[in-house]
């Protein structure tokens, strides 16, 4: 029987969804978090085709903490 209250070490681990959001060519496809070493990301994915026609993903990350940082700085009224 399994402990419903089991944690999980998530060090090193993510998880990326489809993003029902896009509404632009510019939006990531996909979108998650992951954590490297203790330290929490978010990363997105845009569906992209190389010049020869092959399939892949291209990647962008940012560290949790400093979009905090950005939303609280846009709230500032000075």
């Amino acid at each position: 029987m399994s402990d419903s209250t089991q944690e999980y070490d998530n060090t090193n681990r993510g998880a990326m969804f489809k993003n029902n959001r896009k509404e632009k060519d510019t939006h990531p496809d996909l979108g998650g978090t992951i954590n490297v070493e203790g330290k929490d990301f978010f990363i997105n994915a845009w569906k992209k085709e190389s010049k020869k026609g092959v399939p892949f993903y291209s990647l962008s990350v940012k560290v949790k903490e400093a979009v905090a940082k950005e939303a609280v700085k846009s709230e500032e009224p000075f």
